[in-house]
């Protein structure tokens, strides 16, 4: 992947010089350290920061057509690059570079304001046209790679990352409360919102134009489902044969690098399906790489080996410890450019770190899988409370909640009305459009509670409210299992997953990751399943399973699913250790007072709460990250202030063994 900034004059014809945009590139360099790039005309000047992954020598941006008349940077990959090529020759357009960069200008010439659609990858694209003196920024469908405007009275700035904008804007900073408001809602704004106020991101599968001083949205592609008359037809078998060659051809494509490629291994079932295809194709001496924790109720190395020795990879595994997480958390935020409420990205950015030690620059990952073909618990719930809201009295109908979470002793006296307080919430509204998420909502929710009185005074609406009324009027049609998905898709995967947990922590240590189980004609492929082939019972990504039974041992395929987590606040303060120096700072009294953000004895008692260990679940932990990471942001974008703690580099993987 790469980093990519600009500015464009809406008013005036004066050249952007390089200048201007030099301090934007500079700020992307982690995106693209292996060199960079600069046009400069009238009223437009582009840069780009290269990771060099695909024609080595001659890729460097930016790059046009054959005219000189269209001009792009682009960050990420068009995997299907060499079929396009193959076309465009035939209808006559000439390349000059051996780059998947070069065929994006001439898509454009070919096809116009189509182009987006004709192209399988992960991208963020700006592309000046100088005939008609306008500019167009496009994100792939899911949202995998990040994008990001504003509009600075004449000019407007584009770049990957907003700390590409900071150097060109005009003004200070602030925080848009709104999307703060949502973020403790939903982990993350709602798209085009960002934590930067009047800083807004191109929305997944969106493309903005920018002609004659005016900016415009149009949406390409749409996470769409099918109804009952149009669900795919056939046979489990068959079905699950066509998704095993679809996923064959969407691993194969990402793969294609001049480069070496590894993987990321888990040792669950979606990353260890992705090595396996590999395996398949014949992909040789394959490279795989995992985390593992010093909390056995976190740690799978057990299972990473196993599979890494049933594949027979060449496996390399990094030990985070909690002191780890403590030590780069600051870091970590910098990256984000946005508060977290787990601590969950801080060991993604450390196992990045041991992969760009082996010098590897790309990686596939199994992201995405719960998404599509609905692994999560949450879908499982929802399952359950629908059956529950049939017969919201019953007695019997929540304990099937017990087969989800073994470990909650739900038989004891209190189990049943924690079951109905939590799990019961909305059972009156089964049809409602957020039913299955609001539990989670709720409780997220509830870490709105540390705000102050003046911030919570200023919000505008009820995020639950103003989500809704941004769904897609088909929604309520789908099945309700659907409903879930594309709420999840939309929400935590696009703005928290893919960006806080996953681009920003590849990028911390310029590591491309490659998703095959969101190239788009497999999204489209599970969107026309029945929910049954997704879930059998309460048998998540049932149909995922049975293609890649053949791939994969039986214990793989059946083992229990244990999402990724990792330690929040016992990485401050555990083992009865002192927290380190910036969390007592930036959680003081005269640090709340001066951003204005919390409740100042509201954050007290939490601490208090957790100095005499009575901290109890997730609403503590989400509350304290989300108070903690928010200061952070505080300092480190609005006062510009360096924090002296651990960088995320590859010495952080040093204790890391093969």
């Amino acid at each position: 992947m790469c980093g990519l900034a600009g500015i464009l004059r809406l008013d005036d014809d004066n050249v952007v010089g390089r200048l201007e945009i030099e301090p934007m590139v500079a700020e992307l360099t982690p995106r693209g350290p292996d060199g960079t790039g600069y046009y400069s005309a009238a009223g437009i000047g582009l840069g780009h920061a290269r990771l060099s992954i695909i024609d080595l020598e001659g890729g460097g941006q930016p790059i046009h057509n054959e005219d000189r008349t269209v001009w792009t940077v682009f960050n990420g990959e068009i995997f299907n690059y060499v079929e396009l090529r193959r076309d465009l020759e035939r209808r006559g357009h000439r390349f000059y570079t051996h780059s998947d960069t070069e065929v994006i200008v001439h898509l454009y010439d070919e096809y116009g304001d189509d182009f987006p659609g004709r192209m399988n990858g992960q991208f963020a694209i700006a592309l000046w046209d100088t005939r008609r003196r306008r500019l167009l920024l496009v994100r792939d469908r899911p949202g995998i790679l990040p994008l990001y405007f504003s509009r600075q009275d004449n000019r407007l700035l584009f770049a990957s990352e907003v700390k590409g904008l900071l150097p060109a804007m005009s003004n200070r900073p602030e925080l848009n409360f709104a999307a703060l408001d949502q973020l403790m809602t939903f982990w993350a704004p709602t798209s085009p919102a960002s934590l930067f106020s009047g800083v807004e991101e191109v929305s997944p599968a969106e493309m903005v134009i920018v002609e004659a001083g005016q900016v415009r949205r149009r949406r390409y592609w749409e996470w769409d489902f099918a109804t009952d008359r149009d669900y795919l037809t056939g046979s489990t078998e068959s079905l699950a044969e066509e998704l095993s060659e679809l996923l064959l051809d969407a691993t194969r494509l990402r793969l294609r690098a001049d480069v070496p490629v590894g993987a990321y291994l888990s040792g669950g079932l979606d990353s260890s399906g992705i090595a396996a295809l590999v395996r398949h194709l014949g992909h040789p001496d394959l490279h795989t790489f995992s985390i593992g924790f010093e909390d056995p109720g976190l740690d799978e190395r057990e299972h990473q080996v196993r599979i890494s020795k049933y594949l027979d990879t060449r496996h390399a595994s990094v030990l985070c410890r909690h002191g780890d997480i403590a030590a780069i958390f600051p870091q970590v935020i910098r990256r984000t450019e946005a508060p977290i409420l787990r601590t969950a990205p801080a060991p993604m950015a450390i196992l990045s770190a041991l992969v760009r030690r082996h010098d590897y620059k790309v990686v596939l990952t199994g992201e995405g899988a719960d998404e599509v073909f609905g692994g999560y618990d949450l879908f499982k719930e929802a399952k359950i409370r629908q059956f529950w809201a049939r017969q919201p009295e019953s007695m019997r109908r929540p304990m099937l909640l017990r087969r989800l979470y073994p470990y909650l002793d739900l038989n004891q006296r209190g189990g049943q009305a924690y079951l109905k307080r939590f799990f019961g919430q909305g059972l009156d509204q089964p049809d409602s459009p957020g039913f299955s998420h609001l539990p989670r909502w709720i409780t997220t929710g509830k870490t709105r509670e540390f705000l102050s009185s003046d911030l919570r005074a200023s919000l505008p609406n009820d995020p639950v409210e103003g989500l809704i009324a941004t769904l897609p009027e088909s929604f309520g049609t789908w099945h309700p299992f659907n409903r879930a998905q594309y709420l999840e898709a939309k929400t935590l995967m696009a703005g928290y997953l893919l960006n806080s947990q996953g681009d920003r922590m590849l990028m911390a240590n310029s590591v491309e990751g490659r998703f095959p189980f969101l190239d788009h004609r497999v999204i489209e492929f599970a969107n026309r399943l029945h929910p049954r082939h997704k879930m059998r019972v309460l048998n998540e990504k049932y149909l995922l399973k049975r293609a890649l039974a053949k791939y994969l041992p039986a214990e793989t395929i059946a083992r229990f699913k244990q999402p990724y987590r990792a330690p929040d606040i016992a990485a401050f303060f555990g083992s009865g250790a002192s927290p380190p120096d910036y969390v007592t700072e930036c959680l003081s009294v005269r640090s709340l007072h001066e951003t204005g953000y919390f409740d100042p004895q509201r954050v007290q008692h939490l601490l208090r709460k957790i100095e005499h260990g009575r901290v109890i679940g997730f609403k503590d932990n989400m509350a304290f990250l989300a108070v903690l990471s928010t200061q952070l942001w505080h300092r480190i974008f609005i006062d510009r202030q360096d924090i002296p703690v651990g960088q995320i580099t590859t010495s952080d993987a040093s204790n890391s063994y093969s």
